[in-house]
C-alpha cells in the first residue's frame, strides 16, 4: 500500500519473547528519521512500518531491528531458469533480482540453470518469477526453503517439540527427586543416582546453559539496549536457583560429600521452570497458528496450475507462470486461475467463495471472471487480466494480513504497562527477598530466594503482550471468512462505537439496476401489452439511458422481436422521440407529451400511484395518441428489510441518503423500514450531510458503492463499501463488505463488539493474573515451579480465549 511520498514495509522478526520486546523494537523504529508509523505485532511476530523512501530504506529498517538484538526472518527459494545462453544472461538475472526491494542475496548458477534467492519483507516467490519473466527468461519454483509461512510455522513447532522433549527428559529425574522429599510421597522409590548432587548438577547444567541459552542471549541483548523483557526475568530467576545450588554443592563437597547429609538443592527449580516455560511456548505457538486460519483458508482457494494456450498448444503450467495477456482454457469443474475476461464459450460460475452469492452467475464473451471461482458447466476461453498479487483474491488476502498486523488503539494500554513492567517486577522480587531474609524469616537465605524467584517468574508479561493482537487476528480472520474485510485494527475497534448508519440507496439498499415492473396500456389502446412494450422498447433501444436499457431488457425477456428505429432523437431530461414501423413514438415525462400536444387524460393518477410505490413512470404516445404507461424501478435487495431490522435492534439510528426525488426515496425507505430519509442530495453534498450528523455528536458509519459515495465514505467515522461496487469506493472505505449484502453491516458491528469484548477480557485476566499472582508468590504460597506453570498457562489461556472468536456464527 503506497501513497504519495510514503511507502510501507512489512517483515517477520525473530527473537521476540514478550510485549517488552515488541515495544522496544517499535520505539527504535519510530525514532528513525523518515519513519511515520511503526507497529510491531507480537502474536504475528511481524513489523509493519510506514516510511518516507527518500529518507530511509527498507534495508535500513531491517538493520535497525538487527541492531536492537533481534533477527529478520529471511525467506529463500530455488528457481529453475531456462533461456540463459551465457554468463551475461546469468549476471543480468542476478542483478535484476538483487535490485528488488527486500532481496538480500541472489545467486544465479549458469551451469545448473538455477537461482538461489533470499529476501525479507513482503515479496513472494511469484514476484521473483515474474521479474525473471520480465527480463526475458523463464523461471519456475524448484523448492521453497522457508518461503512457505505455514511450512515455517510447522518447522518452528517441530523444533519447539524436540527442545521441550529433551528438556523434559533431563528435568524428570530432578522433579522425581524433589517429589521424593515430601512426607506424603514416602512410598515413592527414588533411585540413589537421582539424589546425587553431582548427577543433579550435570542434568541441570545441560538444561540451564544449552536448552536455556536463548533466555540468556535474549536477556543480554535486552540489557545491552537499555531495557528488560521476559528473558531477563527467566534468566534471573533460574540463574539464582541454579547458582545457589552450585554453591551448596560446593559446600557439601568441601565437607566430604557424605551421602547421609545431602544438601537441600534447588536444581529442579531452574530446570523445571525452563521446561514448563518451553511447554507454554509450544502450546502458545500451536494456538497462535490457529489464529491465522482465515489466511490459510483464503490461500487454499487459489488454483495451483493453469491450462495456457501458447503457439496453438495447450500447456499445463504453475499458476505463478501465468502472465497478463495469456489465453487460458478453463474446463468444467475447474477453478478459474486468475482474474480474466471471457473470450469464448458460456458457462455458469460459482462465485460464492468471493461474493457469498450461492447462485452461479452466467458468463459469456465480454464478461469478467474472478480467480479462484469455479467454472460449473461449460468450457471457457479467457484472457488473463490480473495475475499474482493483483488478483481480487490476492488483494483480499493482503487486506486481511494488514488488518491482522495492525494495532488497535486499545493496545496502547498494554504497551504502556509492558514498557515499565519488567523493571518493576525485578524491584518487587528484590523487595520480597529482603523482607523474607531480614524480617519474616531472618537468615533463611534459601526460603527468601525461593519467594523472590516465584515473583520473578509469575510476573512475566507474555499474556499482556498477546491479549490484543491474538483477538485482532482471530476476529478479523473470522470476519473475512464472512466476507467482511477490516482494513486495520483501529477500524475493527471503532466500528463497535458506531451509533448511526447512513445508507446510500442505489446499489446499497437497492440492486442498483433498474428493471421493468409495469406495462399498462391506455383504455383505448387496441394492441395489448406486448405491442405497447415492443414499440416502446424499439424506440428506446438506441438510447444509453439506464431506464431505456431496463425497458429493452424487459421486452427481450418476454421474447419480443424489436424493429430497428428510423428517426431517433433524445430529449435530455424529458425522454425520446423515434419512428418505429412508420409509427411516430414519444416515450418520457408528462412535459414531453404536453409539448407533443398529446392528451394523456387520467394517466396522471396512474403515474402518481406508481411513483408513490418508488417507481419511475414513463408515458407512451403513438402517432400523437396516448397509448399507455411503463414503469421502471430499482428494486430493493431481498435482504435489505431484514438487515435494517437487525441494525435497529442493535440500537442504531438508520438513515437513507440519496440523490433521488423525495417521493421515490420515501417509498424505498418505507419498504426497507428505514425511519429517516435525506433525499435529493447532490453527490458533492453527501459528505456534508455526514458531517452534519457528526456535529450532532453521532458516530457515523457511511455505506455506499459508487464513485460519488467516496467523499462521504472518507468523511464518516467508519466508511463501508459494498464489494459489488467500484474500486474507488472500496479504496476510500475502512471496511469492505464483499457480499454486497446489508446484513454485512450488522455482522461487522457485531463482530467488532465481540472482538473488543474479547480483548477487554484478555487484558483484564492478564492484569488480574499478575496483580494477584505477585502478592501470592511474595507471600510464599507458590513454589517457583508452580509459578512457572501458571505463567506458561496464562499465555495459552489468552490465546485460547481469542480463538473463541473463530466460532462466532455470522
Amino acid at each position: 500500500m503506497e501513497t504519495t511520498g510514503t511507502a510501507q514495509s512489512s517483515f517477520q522478526i525473530t527473537g521476540m519473547t514478550c510485549a517488552a520486546c515488541a515495544a522496544r523494537i517499535e520505539k527504535g523504529l519510530s525514532r528513525m528519521d523518515g519513519v511515520t508509523q511503526a507497529n510491531v505485532n507480537l502474536a504475528l511476530e511481524r513489523a509493519t512500518v510506514a516510511y518516507d523512501p527518500a529518507k530511509v530504506t527498507a534495508e535500513a529498517l531491517e538493520s535497525k531491528v538487527e541492531a536492537l538484538g533481534y533477527g529478520i526472518a529471511r525467506q529463500s527459494v530455488e528457481l529453475d531458469i531456462s533461456g540463459m545462453t551465457c554468463a551475461a544472461c546469468a549476471a543480468r538475472i542476478e542483478k535484476g533480482l538483487a535490485r528488488m526491494p527486500g532481496v538480500t542475496k541472489a545467486n544465479v548458477n549458469l551451469a545448473l540453470e538455477t537461482a538461489h534467492v533470499e529476501w525479507g519483507g513482503e515479496l513472494s516467490a511469484e514476484d521473483l518469477i515474474r521479474k525473471v519473466t520480465q527480463l526475458g527468461y523463464t523461471a519456475s519454483r524448484k523448492e521453497a526453503q522457508g518461503g512457505d509461512r505455514e511450512g515455517q510455522r510447522k518447522k518452528d513447532i517441530r523444533h519447539k517439540q524436540i527442545v521441550f522433549g529433551i528438556s523434559a527428559v533431563l528435568s524428570l529425574p530432578l522433579l522425581w527427586s524433589m517429589v521424593g522429599h515430601f512426607s506424603w510421597t514416602s512410598f515413592l522409590w527414588v533411585p540413589d543416582a537421582f539424589m546425587n548432587p553431582w548427577v543433579q548438577l550435570v542434568l541441570s547444567s545441560v538444561v540451564q546453559f544449552w536448552i536455556g541459552w536463548p533466555f540468556y542471549k535474549g536477556a543480554a541483548k535486552a540489557l545491552w539496549n537499555g531495557s528488560a523483557n521476559m528473558d531477563v526475568l527467566v534468566a534471573l530467576g533460574t540463574s539464582a536457583a541454579y547458582f545457589y545450588s552450585v554453591y551448596l554443592t560446593g559446600v557439601w563437597a568441601a565437607d566430604g560429600g557424605s551421602a547421609h547429609h545431602m544438601p537441600e538443592l534447588y536444581f529442579e527449580t531452574s530446570a523445571v521452570l525452563i521446561t514448563l516455560i518451553l511447554l507454554g511456548k509450544l502450546f502458545e505457538a500451536m494456538a497462535k497458528g490457529r489464529t491465522s486460519e482465515a489466511i490459510r483458508t483464503l490461500m487454499g482457494l487459489q488454483a495451483k496450475t493453469a491450462l495456457v494456450i501458447r503457439d496453438g498448444a495447450e500447456l499445463q503450467v504453475p499458476i505463478e507462470q501465468v502472465v497478463a495477456g495469456d489465453v487460458l482454457l478453463v474446463k468444467p469443474g475447474e477453478k478459474i486461475p486468475v482474474d480474466a475476461l471471457v473470450l469464448e464459450g458460456s458457462s455458469a460460475v460459482d462465485e460464492s467463495m468471493i461474493t457469498g452469492e450461492s447462485i452461479p452467475v452466467e458468463k459469456a464473451p465480454g464478461h469478467q471472471v474472478i480467480g479462484a471461482t469455479i467454472n460449473k458447466n461449460g468450457a471457457l476461453k479467457v484472457r488473463a487480466v490480473k495475475v499474482g498479487r493483483d488478483t481480487a483474491l490476492a488483494q483480499i488476502i493482503r487486506v486481511v494480513e494488514e488488518a491482522q498486523s495492525s494495532k488497535a488503539p486499545i493496545q496502547r494500554v498494554a504497551d504502556k504497562i509492558s514498557g515499565i513492567f519488567v523493571p518493576v517486577v525485578v524491584a518487587l522480587a528484590a523487595i520480597t527477598f529482603l523482607l523474607w531474609y531480614y524480617a519474616i524469616a531472618p537468615g533463611e537465605f534459601a526460603g527468601a530466594l525461593e519467594k523472590a524467584i516465584a515473583v520473578l517468574v509469575i510476573a512475566c508479561p507474555c499474556a499482556l503482550g498477546l491479549a490484543t493482537p491474538t483477538s485482532i487476528m482471530a476476529g478479523s480472520g473470522r470476519a473475512a471468512e464472512a466476507g467482511i474485510l477490516f482494513k486495520g485494527g483501529e477500524h475493527l475497534e471503532q466500528t463497535g462505537h458506531i451509533d448511526t448508519v447512513v445508507l446510500d440507496k442505489t446499489g446499497t439498499v437497492t440492486h442498483g439496476k433498474p428493471v421493468l415492473t409495469d406495462v399498462i396500456p391506455a383504455p383505448g389502446w387496441q394492441g395489448g401489452e406486448d405491442l405497447l412494450l415492443r414499440l416502446a422498447a424499439a424506440a428506446e433501444k438506441p438510447s444509453e439511458h439506464p431506464l431505456a436499457e431496463a425497458i429493452v431488457r424487459g421486452a427481450e425477456e418476454r421474447g419480443l422481436v424489436l424493429a430497428a428505429a428510423g428517426e431517433f432523437a433524445a430529449v435530455p431530461g424529458y425522454g425520446i422521440r423515434a419512428t418505429i414501423e412508420d409509427r411516430r413514438l414519444a416515450v418520457g415525462t408528462r412535459r414531453l407529451l404536453e409539448e407533443s400536444g398529446v392528451d394523456f387524460g387520467g394517466a396522471g393518477r396512474e403515474m402518481e400511484r406508481l411513483e408513490q410505490a418508488g417507481k419511475t413512470a414513463m408515458l407512451v404516445a403513438v402517432d400523437g395518441t396516448y397509448a399507455g404507461v411503463l414503469a421502471v424501478a430499482d428494486t430493493m435487495k431481498e435482504s435489505s428489510r431484514e438487515a435494517v431490522d437487525r441494525l435497529l435492534k442493535l440500537g442504531l439510528t438508520v438513515v437513507m441518503l440519496t440523490g433521488d426525488n423525495q417521493r421515490t426515496a420515501e417509498a424505498i425507505a418505507k419498504q426497507a423500514g428505514i425511519p429517516r430519509v435525506l433525499a435529493e442530495v447532490l453527490p458533492e453534498g453527501k459528505a456534508e450531510e455526514v458531517r452534519k450528523l457528526q456535529q450532532e455528536g453521532r458516530k457515523v458509519a457511511m455505506v455506499g458503492d459508487g464513485i460519488n459515495d467516496a467523499p462521504a465514505l472518507a468523511t464518516a467515522d467508519i466508511g463501508m463499501a459494498m464489494g459489488t461496487g467500484t474500486d474507488v469506493a472500496m479504496e476510500a472505505a475502512d471496511i469492505t463488505l464483499l457480499r454486497g449484502d446489508l446484513n454485512g453491516i450488522a455482522d461487522a458491528i457485531y463482530m467488532s463488539r465481540r472482538t473488543m469484548g474479547n480483548i477487554k477480557q484478555n487484558l483484564f485476566w492478564a492484569l488480574a493474573y499478575n496483580s494477584l499472582g505477585i502478592p501470592i508468590a511474595a507471600a510464599g504460597f507458590l513454589a517457583p515451579w508452580l509459578a512457572g506453570a501458571a505463567m506458561a498457562m496464562s499465555s495459552v489461556s489468552v490465546v485460547l480465549n481469542a480463538l473463541r472468536l473463530q466460532r462466532i456464527k455470522l
